[in-house]
């Protein structure tokens, strides 16, 4: 496999991977189509079928989806060191403008202006989620398999919400359509030349974090930590992550409220970029009752920690994957993964608005909020602003 293209500078590229961060909206579906347009149409850094592949590595590993894309883009045309610009680039706007938001419910206070105008942001995020769990219901059920995955899913989720069912249901999907096929030979051996050193550190950080965090109580450390965990254990995107920090941020630990979580998976929608980004503004919000210095760095930790295990991971498989992709039992698993993942966003939708509400101006903004992103009739940032302005004028 090619893993550079010397005659490409580097800060064009950077230039390039900017332009996709700026121009994304609405997670990694639209941001393939981003990547097509600049990447491959323009510039021509690949070819479809290239992007093609890499989709299909990046949603078999853990870690936001989307970003990996653009980080294998990075290593193809210049190597690792690239990758880790490129990630840069790519995530560190969303981060900040969302690290910014986790001070808006203080600045709201001192101004003397009524939260509760953020209200109609919340119903309109579940809009976004019930959506998602559509197009993926949608593209993943193939059959009474993963039909059953899908509802299985999300029933036991429904009532369990413990953080270890969330992965103990993906692995199992995944292992219940490899082994439904029943073909031989789909784990087959194949000779690879792992670059360990990535995945040593990812190991480093993942067991590290976790000790730490038991003999020291620092939040800091602990927003590391937990959006650490959360990156390495999410396959499928920004909206699957979503059940993992909702039972641990709001149900356990009780960091912010149900509506305050909405509100922020809300405002995401409405700006460019990666929808891990919420992240920032969850260990925001997470630290608010600190000083000022910590809330920053709380969501700055939570935002490294999260996209920090999915870019190691990208480091560690990329340069097999011409190897891995010949692994047929891989493939297979994916169609149960994503099928169960399809089940976790919907049962995340439906807690989720049972928090927020069943008001009748709740399901208006709810049902108004599905229609338009299913007609795509207006860009997800005017939904945003829309709902903000309807909070604070009715």
């Amino acid at each position: 496999m090619q893993l550079s293209h010397p005659k490409v500078k580097w800060s064009t590229f950077l230039k390039d991977v900017l332009i996709c961060s700026l121009g994304a909206y609405g997670g990694p579906e639209a941001h393939y189509g981003v990547f097509t347009d600049q990447m491959i149409v323009k510039k021509q850094y690949l070819t479809e079928d290239e992007l093609v592949e890499l989709i299909a590595l990046t949603g078999m590993l853990p870690g936001p989806s989307s970003t990996q894309t653009i980080i294998s883009i990075g290593y193809k045309v210049g190597g690792p060191l690239l990758a880790f610009l490129t990630l840069l680039v790519w995530a560190l706007p969303a981060i900040i403008i969302m690290t910014i938001f986790s001070f808006m419910y203080a600045f709201l206070a001192r101004i003397n202006l009524d939260a509760n105008g953020l209200r109609y942001i919340g119903p309109m995020a579940v809009g976004f989620i019930i959506v998602a769990a559509f197009r993926i219901g949608r593209k993943v059920i193939k059959g009474y398999l993963t039909l059953f995955l899908f509802l299985a899913a999300g029933i036991i989720t429904f009532f369990f919400r413990q953080p270890w069912v969330f992965p103990s249901v993906l692995i199992l999907g995944g292992l219940a359509t490899a082994f439904a096929a029943k073909e031989k030979g789909i784990w087959h051996h194949v000779k690879l030349t792992p670059p360990w050193k990535y995945f040593i550190v990812f190991l480093i950080f993942a067991i590290g974090s976790y000790v730490i965090n038991m003999f020291i109580e620092n939040r800091v450390l602990f927003m590391f930590d937990h959006f650490y965990r959360y990156g390495y254990l999410v396959i499928g995107g920004g909206q699957v992550v979503i059940p993992y920090m909702f039972s641990d941020l709001v149900e356990t630990f009780q960091f912010m409220t149900a509506g305050e979580f909405l509100t922020g998976f809300g405002l995401v929608q409405g700006i460019p970029g990666p929808m891990f980004s919420f992240s920032a503004y969850a260990g925001g919000l997470a630290a608010r009752d600190l000083s000022s210095l910590t809330q920053v760095l709380s969501a700055l930790a939570a935002g490294i920690g999260i996209f920090l295990p999915g870019t190691l991971l990208i480091f560690f498989v990329y340069p097999m994957w011409e190897q891995l992709k010949q692994m047929k039992g891989i493939k297979l698993s994916l169609n149960g993964i994503t099928a169960v993942a399809g089940g976790l966003i919907t049962t995340a939708a439906i807690i989720l608005m049972r928090e927020s509400g069943f008001a009748l101006d709740n399901l208006l903004v709810l049902g108004l909020t599905i229609a338009l992103l299913l007609t795509k009739k207006v860009p997800a940032p005017i939904l945003v602003i829309l709902s903000i302005l309807a909070g604070f004028m009715i």
